[in-house]
């Protein structure tokens, strides 16, 4: 729980997390927030963009991420899968994870934002790789720039 969290022992928090990266900057996050969702919050995480982004180390994609996966509620959290794999099949042509969150917007029905996230860093990290991308085996490299791009259709 939060109130857990929020009092816990910051080397405790780092031996939980320490098999993702920068886990010792994250357990000092993890534990700052807890205390202000246990104070300020009452033990209950927000759920909407604006308050998520008032915590430290609170981003937009770990805010998308605790709206759709902790509330239930529609956004697109947009890590590198979800930009990566936009572009290259040719969904957007954007520079910055905001940029192709607002575009995937328009092109996504609000109803399936929930599932771009999890669909896309599904496929991001068995085939659509950032290195050696496993076109031949793509279910949807017909439809893809990149593949088209690259003469792997």
């Amino acid at each position: 729980s939060p109130k857990q969290l929020a009092y816990a022992d910051e080397r405790e928090v780092r031996n939980m997390i320490k098999s993702i990266g920068f886990y010792r900057n994250k357990a000092k996050s993890i534990i700052q927030v807890s205390r202000i969702i246990h104070e300020k919050y009452h033990d209950k995480v927000p759920g909407n963009y604006e308050e998520l982004l008032s915590l430290p180390g609170v981003g937009r994609k770990t805010a998308g991420c605790v709206i759709v996966y902790g509330h239930g509620k529609q956004a697109i959290p947009v890590d590198t899968h979800v930009h990566r794999i936009s572009n290259r099949i040719g969904l957007v042509k954007t520079r910055r994870p905001e940029e192709t969150e607002a575009k995937l917007m328009i092109v996504f029905p609000r109803k399936d934002w929930h599932l771009v996230n999890e669909l896309f860093v599904n496929h991001g990290r068995s085939i659509c790789r950032p290195v050696s991308p496993r076109c031949s085996e793509c279910p949807i490299k017909k439809y893809c720039d990149y593949a088209s791009k690259q003469g792997k259709l």
